[in-house]
């Protein structure tokens, strides 16, 4: 049984996890009920999520300086901390870059894109749940499998969005915009794959 220190780390890693799925569905929220004139307020409010995800941050790596044995290596637990706290800094930064470029409306792509980022979270967010249990866990696995065929779902969506983009042409500084936009939204999603790798990573070097 892993002592209560231990446990904290575990703990700390669904803390960012559900950090990461409440900025997007703030996201989602803002971004469904588009409002350009409120962009700058609402800017400030998905930074305080993204602030409170700093302080989980913080708090671990604080742990992970301090403590003398750790439940799995310090270079995994600084590695998946960093993707958690990574997964909510680009999700902040999709509305920052929106905010930047002056966009006017939302794209259905851009919705189809965010939906599958909230998809990749959820289930970046069931696989640190059961993270402490992965030596003995029945799902952790499929829930890594899962993330991986996501990322490739948003992929395919980022390509046919920029295709779609390009294809209709119009105002160049248009196209640039949502060039930017589309970019961040799939590195989301890439972002949640690295999380998964990191967990896959090791469960293969401790069982």
């Amino acid at each position: 049984m892993a002592r209560k220190g231990e446990n904290e780390y575990f703990t700390l890693f669904v803390k960012m996890s559900e950090v990461a799925l409440r900025t997007h569905k703030m996201l989602t929220e803002i971004l469904t009920d588009f409002e350009p004139d409120k962009l700058s307020e609402q800017l400030e409010r998905l930074h305080e999520l993204e602030s409170e995800g700093d302080r989980h941050t913080h708090e671990l790596m604080k742990r992970v300086a301090k403590d003398f044995v750790t439940p799995i290596e310090r270079d995994d637990i600084i590695a998946l901390g960093r993707e958690l706290d990574d997964i909510t800094d680009n999700i902040e930064d999709i509305l920052i870059k929106i905010y930047m470029y002056n966009i006017k409306s939302i794209t259905p792509e851009a919705m189809d894109i965010l939906k599958v980022v909230g998809q990749c979270c959820e289930k970046v967010n069931n696989l640190v749940v059961e993270f402490p249990n992965f030596r003995r866990s029945d799902s952790i696995m499929k829930d890594i499998v899962e993330i991986n065929h996501l990322e490739e779902l948003g992929d395919d969506l980022y390509i046919q969005a920029f295709r779609s983009l390009y294809a209709k042409g119009g105002d160049p500084l248009e196209v640039i915009a949502w060039s930017e936009v589309y970019r961040q939204l799939e590195k989301c999603c890439d972002t949640c794959e690295h999380a998964a790798d990191v967990v896959e990573c090791v469960i293969v070097k401790n069982t």
